[in-house]
């Protein structure tokens, strides 16, 4: 039998293997290396399929398309795409049967790609620099002063079922005083507590978008929401964010709007993820607008919102001070403000939309973990949450800038621009692929996320994001192995394999 699970066209193996950003660098097609040394066709299209694979870009038992195809569609001979086969087979990448065709696959002893990817384990924190997780240590003294204060208050809760599918009346009530604060007037009716950020976008795809429905996103975008709309089988239509921190291109997003006719559009504007981008407030203005006139509901992700490194404010209003009547749906979290660990995230919307949200919440997760959700309560309604995050503040600002500034000394090719807040840079790599980079900075201590990793269709290959999450010392030896890891790729002397799993957040 076939041993296959998918099926790869011809002409989307082609988009994935083209020259430019979009795709794998031009396998197949140019016949050249990192290095600018002349490799035969063969040979640079099996080495661009190995890395699509390696990257988890392409699936693995995916059924590769015929000979004749594969090569129409390259505009190379049938015999270049034999002999690709041929060598992808003899390294264990593919497999054939007569009659059944090829199908993607994984050598003996490796580690199957994954877009789900796990943490680096406790143990290779001394020898290995971990730039995947976008996250700090928790702030001290305050989480701990949290906690017991959340646990002072816990017997009165331990008295009930436990059960708050809407989140505890006093934490609902707390958020929406910092929406108020915030020039958004918002009542406890509008807030539902979810598990983390990814719970309340997963809970508003899960309400509003169909299979097979399209969901707008930002290009590019946070991986793990993108993720998570692939498997609840959303079609994404990706919208180019602008160069250099440049915001949202609105005549795009309106031609967007207009028609490919989104259900939901997913956007992060304040201090976005990757790139670091801050959207002013014109923008978002004609954003909500276009979007009511489209009849499509927004999505405002402010995970990073309160971040700002640069100055006391970002200067610009909530996505939803812009709403006339419900286009706007905000998610929030207290794990980048305060620890990634403390998963409590929230949506507010309207009373109505709220109400239907939680009812659907029985079939998902029930509810957040009381302790959790009174951690919060207690950081927001004693001070505690403004001293949190002035410390979150200094710390990333301070990794942000060591890494900027070793990233310059030690890579002046690359291309980045710095941001005001968040947690990350969107870090160009110049001919260097992201994705080889990636594989190759793993093996000489350094693990950061390739670009593709946060594009639609394997978009992005020339970056790499870069979280603040190390300085100093750390940070001037992790630009170094970049560096290095670089100069490997340039020469083709970069050693094989594939990455283990690294998870992105």
């Amino acid at each position: 039998m076939p041993q296959w699970t998918a099926t790869v066209s011809a002409a989307h193996l082609a988009r994935l293997l083209a020259p430019g950003p979009g795709g794998g660098g031009g396998a197949g097609r140019n016949g050249g290396s990192a290095s600018g040394r002349k490799l035969p066709a063969y040979r640079s299209l099996a080495d661009g399929v190995r890395l699509l694979v390696l990257e988890g870009r392409l699936q693995v038992a995916a059924r590769l398309p015929a000979e004749r195809e594969l090569a129409l569609a390259l505009g190379v001979s049938r015999t270049t795409v034999a002999a690709a086969y041929e060598a992808l087979r003899a390294e264990g990448f593919a497999r054939s049967r007569r009659g059944a065709g090829s199908w993607t696959a994984i050598p003996e002893g490796h580690i199957l790609p994954s877009r789900s990817l796990e943490p680096l384990p406790p143990d290779a924190a001394g020898s290995v620099i971990d730039l995947g997780t976008a996250a700090l240590p928790a702030p001290e003294p305050w989480l701990s002063q949290a906690m017991q204060g959340a646990l002072a208050e816990l017997p009165a809760y331990a008295a009930t079922h436990g059960d708050f599918p809407a989140g505890l009346p006093v934490l609902r009530e707390a958020i929406a005083d910092r929406y108020t604060a915030r020039g958004v007037p918002t009542m406890p009716e509008q807030i539902m507590v979810t598990t983390g950020a990814m719970g309340a976008i997963a809970a508003t795809a899960r309400r509003l978008v169909g299979y097979g429905e399209r969901v707008a996103v930002e290009s590019p975008s946070y991986a793990n929401v993108l993720e998570l709309f692939r498997e609840t089988g959303s079609r994404l239509v990706p919208v180019v964010l602008r160069e250099k921190l440049g915001g949202w291109d609105m005549d795009l997003w309106r031609r967007v709007l207009r028609d490919a006719a989104p259900r939901m559009v997913y956007v992060m504007p304040d201090f976005h993820n990757p790139t670091g981008t801050l959207v002013g407030d014109d923008e978002r203005r004609e954003l909500v607008e276009a979007a009511r006139v489209a009849g499509a509901t927004v999505v405002a992700d402010e995970t990073m919102a309160e971040l700002v490194l640069d100055g006391e404010e970002s200067g610009t209003r909530p996505l939803a001070a812009f709403d006339r009547g419900g286009t706007v749906m905000t998610v929030g979290s207290a794990s980048k403000s305060v620890w990634a660990g403390l998963r409590i995230g929230w949506v507010r919307s309207t009373p109505d939309v709220v109400r239907r949200l939680v009812s659907a919440r029985a079939y998902l997760d029930l509810a957040s973990p009381v302790v959790d959700q009174l951690a919060v309560a207690w950081l927001m309604r004693g001070g505690g949450w403004e001293q949190a995050l002035a410390s979150r503040r200094a710390r990333a600002r301070e990794c942000r800038d060591d890494l900027a500034a070793a990233l310059r000394a030690h890579t002046p090719g690359w291309d980045f621009s710095v941001p005001r807040g968040g947690m990350t840079m969107w870090v160009r790599t110049g001919d260097v692929s992201g994705s080889r980079l990636a594989v190759t900075g793993e093996r000489l201590g350094v693990r950061v996320p390739a670009g593709p990793r946060f594009g639609v269709d394997g978009a992005f290959e020339s970056y790499v994001r870069i979280p603040f999450t190390v300085s100093g010392a750390a940070a001037e030896e992790a630009a170094a192995r970049l560096a290095q890891a670089a100069e490997l790729v340039r020469s083709g002397a970069a050693p094989d394999g594939e990455p283990t799993g690294l998870f992105v957040a």
